[in-house]
């Protein structure tokens, strides 16, 4: 085959993987239920250099490019299409630099989220985004999909933390973007259009990220349980008409927590029916008392504040947890819409609606301090009818995340599975500046091609 040759004359012999079951293990993401196609090989660069080397082959044999990470995604943007190469940047995973006076690193695609946390914290530094796969997503993924997580509700999510990067573009070049001061405005923000195009417009080789200095004041954490989903949505509401900030406000449904507690043996199902996890890390006693208020005004069952971090800590690990211990019990399709803050209650009476209409078992966990709701569709393993029911269910949920002045994704990113919903959201103009986009940098068409658009 003449594109394998021209990649092994391209490429070390150590970096080019063709056998089969080495290669279908790298041939999706965590979207179970998106389709994965038949890649022809995959290849594991350690350098930009070899990075620039594929594109250069792909492109001039119209061969399609893969990139993915750690294959933690959720929508199927990582997932093969027919024919393509599958290019594994987890091996790119070094900290190239950390500037304690200027407050940023520079990181290859490869590193993890919660490596570059621990290594930046040894400088008194911090990195806010941090996604429930914190613990094995690498930030070049984070920057694929534009990743948000716990404490965006207050600090933003990647795309606030990207200050440039290094990225192959369709034509084989490698090019710098961005920059590394405080403020820049020369020219168009093409390091900001790279964060959140899932892999569509060019391969990131490396990525200088902004820091923050770590908070002085230990988190005080606030709980409050409730007894419907839509009364723990009213908290929310209040919380943001009350122009309290928190740096993180997370809600956990029973069927979560009960799910958790099977797997872990937690204790938390007794703790209500719903619960909401608030967090205030400012070192003022009066923010964590108002969001209490907050809470309990809306009709919380009980509430209460602490200080106690390994107390705070098992309750947020249940909240990461509940995503794999759902998967224990059923294929689970994940929804990632994103409403206004006041309409959080409306969206999940939306939710469980839904849930009944289409015969359905919705679990719900949510950033919702931010609006951004992760209703989780869990079907029996085998039964087909039950996943097209829970099909419907999902499109049903992004028409109406975007009826509300919403949108259909917050932080998985597009993928295979909104497309449709994105379509709907965006309309055929707006579709076709991005196509005008995606056709000015990727030339040939070959960076993962049929995602997003």
């Amino acid at each position: 085959m003449l594109f394998l040759d021209a990649l092994s004359a391209a490429l070390p012999a150590d970096r080019i993987v063709l056998d089969p079951d080495v290669v279908h293990a790298y041939a999706r993401d965590q979207a179970a239920w998106a389709p994965a196609g038949a890649p022809v090989a995959l290849v594991k660069a350690r350098d930009a250099e070899q990075v620039r080397a594929l594109v250069a082959v792909c492109a001039e044999h119209g061969v399609p490019i893969v990139p993915r990470g750690a294959g933690t995604g959720l929508s199927g943007g990582a997932n093969a299409v027919d024919g393509c190469v599958l290019l594994a940047l987890d091996g790119m995973d070094r900290i190239l630099e950390i500037d304690a006076a200027e407050q940023l690193a520079v990181v290859q695609p490869g590193v993890v989220n919660d490596h570059l946390r621990a290594a930046v914290a040894e400088h008194g530094l911090w990195y806010p985004p941090d996604p429930a796969s914190s613990p094995w997503s690498t930030i070049g993924g984070n920057a694929a999909t534009n990743a948000g997580g716990v404490c965006c509700v207050k600090y933003g999510v990647t795309r606030d933390y990207v200050l440039g990067m290094k990225v192959v573009t369709g034509r084989g070049e490698l090019v710098t973007l961005g920059r590394r001061t405080r403020k820049g405005v020369a020219g168009y923000d093409l390091a900001g259009l790279f964060v959140g195009s899932e892999g569509t417009l060019g391969v990131i080789t490396e990525i200088t990220v902004r820091l923050l200095r770590l908070p002085d004041s230990p988190p005080k954490t606030v709980v409050g349980a409730f007894d419907s989903l839509v009364t723990a949505g009213e908290a929310v509401a209040a919380t943001a008409a009350a122009g309290i900030t928190p740096s993180a406000l997370e809600l956990v449904d029973r069927y979560c927590l009960r799910a958790v507690d099977e797997w872990k043996n937690m204790g938390l199902a007794d703790l209500g029916d719903v619960l909401l996890l608030g967090r205030v890390d400012t070192g003022d006693e009066r923010e964590a008392a108002a969001l209490q208020e907050c809470f309990d005004r809306a009709g919380a069952t009980w509430s209460t504040r602490s200080t106690d971090p390994e107390e705070a800590e098992a309750l947020f690990s249940a909240r990461r947890l509940a995503y794999p211990a759902l998967e224990r019990l059923g294929p689970v399709l994940t929804e990632d819409v994103c409403v206004p803050r006041g309409l959080v209650p409306e969206m999940l009476a939306r939710i469980e609606a839904h849930a009944s209409a289409h015969g359905v078992h919705i679990a719900n966990i949510a950033h919702a301090g931010d609006g951004n709701l992760h209703p989780l569709i869990v079907v029996p393993a085998g039964d087909e009818e039950a996943r097209e029911r829970a099909q419907q269910a999902f499109e049903s949920i992004l028409d109406d995340a975007i009826a509300l002045g919403g949108t259909v994704t917050g932080e998985h990113g597009v993928g295979l599975l909104k497309k449709r919903g994105m379509h709907h959201e965006l309309g055929e103009s707006v579709l076709g500046l991005h196509r005008a986009i995606k056709s000015a940098l990727d030339p040939a068409g070959i960076f993962n091609p049929g995602k997003i658009i």
